[in-house]
């Protein structure tokens, strides 16, 4: 028996008057995940548990069956743990994302986020600008030696400072188009960091190239995501499965990483609207079939990304292009080699184009069995799911319910 997990990052979202009261899981033409439909369970899961922010670092933790109230230390540390940095009991590790801050203001507080990502700025680019970040801030003594600067995936890094202090941050993509004045971090150091790093990019020959082919420039780092040193029990002693996680973000690798996972990188995957799903679904198989693990978690950030940028067309677009391109070839060849299998398709939370951000509504799942014909409904999709009336309300327990076990 195999067992999968597509995560569709922040795949669900709301009814839209622009797609007549559909959202756009319900809008998309998915006909492979509707097939399974069909023939499988589907309810609604809460990935996040109340108190909790609705963060994909929760979330996942929670759809690895790891509950976030006894686990989570901060979303950063985890990352940390994909780029391999070698966190001590008192560092602190800080997400580093480069944003784009609008340039007509005076004052950097008057500036207002209109980009999380950049345009989605390459890590060739972004590794070159972090660099020139650390430099710059060392030059002006803002930053302590013992500070440490940690490239990660596109716009995604990391700061981590010895014996530091967690504090509450504010994560760009709740703040987009808002002015920033009122989200900077309270602690000075933080605080300078980010002033001085508008005057070290804005103008860097990286991103005045990007201006010239009408791209946002990656003119301010943004510190988020604080926490200290994760400590994840074994997924392989927990549940008896050799798993892998096939993902392009740090996060998903950190997770794997702490729970023992064995990270599969595959060529072309980053975690956008045109990563490479087909390779995601082969390298799956490949782990599944051929090198004899049990579990494989394939990861696709494309929709949550869409639903940042506020794009109800791209959003649709990744739903169908993970249909097509992951769900439909792990289907159809491990019925081809008559491979017993479990499968579990689910976002982690909502992200509603019209909000452009993360929500803690639960979210719908399906179940399918390639043993077991279940009375299912017609699609798979929020609706759908709310009608069955079946609800986890404790996310991180459906993880058993998938390898049919209680896990403790």
């Amino acid at each position: 028996m195999k067992y999968i997990i597509v995560l569709s990052d922040g795949m669900a979202g709301n009814p839209l008057d622009a797609l007549g009261g559909k959202t756009t899981m319900e809008a998309a033409n998915t006909p492979m995940m509707d097939e399974l439909s069909k023939e499988s369970e589907i309810g609604m899961v809460s990935m996040v548990p109340d108190g909790m922010a609705p963060g994909s670092d929760t979330a996942n933790l929670a759809v690895m069956g790891y509950d976030p109230k006894v686990y989570y230390t901060g979303r950063s540390p985890l990352e940390a743990l994909s780029i391999g940095v070698d966190m001590e009991g008192t560092d602190v590790s800080f997400r580093c994302n480069f944003v784009t801050l609008t340039e007509e203001e005076h004052a950097y507080e008057e500036r207002t986020i209109i980009d999380h990502s950049s345009d989605e700025i390459s890590t060739e680019e972004a590794v070159i600008l972090l660099k020139a970040l650390e430099d710059g801030l060392v030059q002006k003594g803002l930053a302590k030696d013992s500070d440490g600067f940690y490239a990660g995936t596109s716009y995604r890094h990391l700061l981590v400072q010895k014996n530091g202090e967690v504090t509450e941050l504010t994560p760009p993509h709740d703040i987009l188009e808002k002015q920033i004045g009122n989200y900077l971090p309270k602690d000075d150091i933080l605080r300078n960091m980010m002033i001085a790093s508008y005057e070290i990019l804005n103008h860097h020959p990286i991103n005045e190239a990007r201006r010239e082919k009408g791209l946002h420039p990656a003119n301010s780092a943004w510190f988020w995501g604080a926490g200290k040193k994760p400590s994840l029990t074994s997924f392989e002693k927990r549940t008896g499965k050799k798993g892998v996680m096939v993902s392009a973000v740090d996060l998903l690798k950190g997770i794997a990483v702490g729970a023992g996972l064995k990270c599969v990188i595959v060529e072309g995957a980053n975690g956008g609207l045109h990563t490479n799903y087909e390779g995601k679904a082969r390298a799956a198989l490949d782990a599944l079939t051929k090198a004899g693990y049990d579990f494989a978690y394939i990861h696709i950030e494309a929709p949550d990304e869409m639903g940042h940028q506020g794009s109800m067309e791209d959003k649709i677009t990744a739903i169908e292009n993970i249909d097509r391109k992951v769900v439909k070839i792990v289907v159809e060849e491990l019925r081809s080699i008559g491979e017993d299998f479990r499968l579990l398709i689910l976002p982690d939370h909502p992200t509603p184009v019209e909000v452009r951000t993360h929500t803690g509504e639960a979210v719908p799942y399906l179940l399918y069995d390639s043993r077991i014909q279940e009375d299912g409904e017609e699609a798979y999709n929020e609706r759908t799911a709310k009608n069955t009336k079946r609800k986890w309300p404790d996310g991180y327990k459906l993880m058993g319910h998938l390898l049919q076990e209680e896990l403790c």
